[in-house]
């Protein structure tokens, strides 16, 4: 297969991966390569950001190759979702009516917040192809959610965000029951990360040029593990996974450095003064740190939080961007909100 375009891999991460991205997103559109993008794989938390940008496509007024209204259209809705508290009340909510999955319950919350009625069908066919990923548990394989995908009646842009980070296993499943011409009528779906968390499969395989925003957690250090079978279980579970996403990250460096795919990684863990750019904006690792540990939820995060996160993503990206892809581009002034830059986040 020949590889042409430019595709963006969003990972999971709860909110703290939506505002990560975020600001990963205002930087690319500044330095004009959002129409550049020829296809977005998000996973999890990414998915909320690709869903919102996906549904202001259209809205989206390019002056050159920059949207001017970007944080209008685009900032604006998803930081007003990461002031609310979604995961325990979809919870509460799903175990308070029988019959209805969590998972549904939470896509009725993002249909409510966000995305309204939308189908994937109604997504641009001008702009990027928007895959959305999720986990199939039934054969253990990734799901694709995009807008060419042909199933009666159409899925909604929420029902596909819902699946891509139904966390399991309290916001999982995802069921589908609507008949796929040439596939299982039932389909249970859960969160993408539980496959691939960095969403690499939908991109890899297509373009030539290769953008990966890393939000995901890094496995906590225990002074002590339990002793008891279910804690056992899920310290090797949490191994298990933290291996996968390391072999991932690790092989994709290495397709870079063999040159596979040209391209660039950013990471939330990662420390921007290896990327050599000089004019960097200052993002001590103490702080960023701190930021890259925020939680895994989708609880309300405070203003300064999302102003640090979105910040961060902003700051590692323009790095990256200018240290790999693009060394001709100009610095960015300063960070999307100078008062926050990357200041410890709140706990």
């Amino acid at each position: 297969m020949t590889r042409t375009g430019v595709g963006l891999c969003l990972s999971g991460g709860g909110y703290r991966a939506m505002l990560f991205h975020l600001g990963a997103l205002w930087r690319i559109n500044e330095l004009g390569w959002l129409p550049r993008l020829t296809r977005i794989s998000s996973v999890s938390g990414g998915s909320i950001t690709a869903g919102a940008l996906a549904v202001a496509w259209p809205r989206l007024e390019f002056t050159g190759e920059v949207a001017a209204n970007f944080t209008d259209e685009v900032v604006r809705p998803v930081r007003a979702l990461a002031g609310r508290t979604l995961d325990v009340p979809v919870i509460l909510r799903g175990l308070a009516t029988p019959g209805r999955s969590t998972g549904e319950v939470l896509a009725a919350a993002y249909r409510k917040h966000l995305f309204g009625d939308v189908l994937l069908p109604d997504l641009p066919a001008g702009g990027p192809h928007f895959v959305f990923t999720a986990t199939d548990l039934q054969d253990g394989d990734q799901w694709w959610f995009y807008r060419e995908r042909q199933q009666d009646p159409p899925v909604q842009l929420a029902t596909a965000v819902a699946a891509s980070s139904a966390f399991p296993p309290f916001l999982s499943p995802v069921v589908l029951t609507t008949p796929v011409p040439g596939e299982d009528s039932r389909i249970e779906l859960s969160d993408a990360g539980v496959f691939d968390n960095l969403g690499l499969d939908a991109v890899i395989g297509h373009c030539d040029t290769v953008l990966v925003s890393d939000a995901g957690k890094r496995m906590d250090r225990m002074r002590s593990v339990s002793r008891s079978w279910p804690g056992q279980l899920l310290r090797t579970v949490d191994i298990m996974d933290n291996q996968v996403r390391t072999l991932r990250t690790s092989s994709l460096i290495e397709s870079y450095v063999e040159g596979e795919f040209r391209g660039a990684y950013w990471g939330s863990y990662s420390d921007i003064g290896n990327f050599e750019v000089a004019d960097a904006l200052p993002a001590p690792v103490r702080q960023t740190l701190a930021l890259a540990g925020s939680p895994t939820r989708l609880r309300r995060v405070p203003d300064a939080t999302q102003e640090g996160l979105i910040n961060w993503g902003y700051a590692i990206c323009d790095a990256a961007m200018r240290r790999w892809v693009d060394r001709e581009a100009k610095p960015p002034r300063d960070f999307p909100y100078p008062a926050t830059a990357v200041g410890r986040a709140a706990r």
